[in-house]
């Protein structure tokens, strides 16, 4: 089942939407589920970090398309964007939220169909593992590739991913739990968690990341954390 949200201002455009994603959906065998919103802000207020694919509509009264992509890519980058628009001039600001493509209203189901064939056949979606938390200021999907460190922060961790740093409300030992079951995470410090595909080098108690931070590793845990990563790395060859 994919779950589909449509985001636009006008019930028209959105009924005759689904009628052609039902079409769609019978001639290839697709199951979906959709989720209606009449507004960027309402979307943002509901997100679900569950949804496979958003139509997205660029002019909206409140909040239109593109503020309210940009505040989804925070959120989650993997989800599939197509915006709707009548107005041409919009569609380059579009790709700056890495939208799949944009279709012009009123929407052809021909091109609806191309666009969605198009999206399908490079489906990663669920394929690829995640983890998603909520903080203070929203809710987060990330995949487990883009997260290069975690430490402590307080009484809670600091997630560093992509171009962000957000708090997580669990203590390092449940994040422990969470990152370092999985072959390319390890915990070189008592304070931190690496991404070992991120690691760009080891020298004495410090690590230096593809990214060019450099991150403590502490004499109690360096032998073993030395070990884990020559395992990864040899893994790679």
């Amino acid at each position: 089942m994919f779950k589909i949200a449509i985001c636009d201002d006008e019930d028209v455009l959105i009924n005759e939407l689904k009628e052609n994603l039902r079409k769609y959906a019978v001639e290839t065998g697709k199951e979906f589920c959709f989720f209606i919103y009449h507004d960027g802000s309402e979307l943002l207020k509901r997100y679900n970090s569950e949804y496979d694919l958003i139509f997205m509509d660029i002019k909206m009264e409140r909040l239109d398309g593109l503020r309210t992509a940009e505040a989804v890519r925070r959120m989650d980058s993997t989800v599939g964007l197509i915006f709707l628009t009548s107005l041409k001039q919009y569609v380059w600001q579009g790709y700056e939220y890495r939208a799949v493509n944009y279709l012009l209203k009123p929407v052809k189901y021909g091109v609806l169909k191309m666009e969605l064939d198009r999206y399908f056949s490079l489906y990663r979606g669920k394929d690829e593992p995640y983890f998603t938390f909520s903080n203070d200021s929203g809710r987060y999907k990330v995949l487990y590739r883009n997260l290069r460190y975690a430490e402590t922060n307080k009484r809670n961790v600091m997630l560093h991913f992509e171009d962000q740093e957000q708090v997580i409300y669990k203590s390092m030992k449940e994040i422990s739990v969470l990152l370092c079951s999985r072959p390319e995470f390890a915990q070189c410090h008592q304070s931190f968690i690496v991404n070992l595909s991120c690691v760009k080098g080891a020298e004495g108690l410090e690590l230096t990341l593809v990214t060019g931070e450099r991150i403590p590793i502490s004499q109690p845990k360096r032998k073993a954390f030395m070990m884990r990563l020559t395992d990864y790395w040899g893994n790679l060859l």
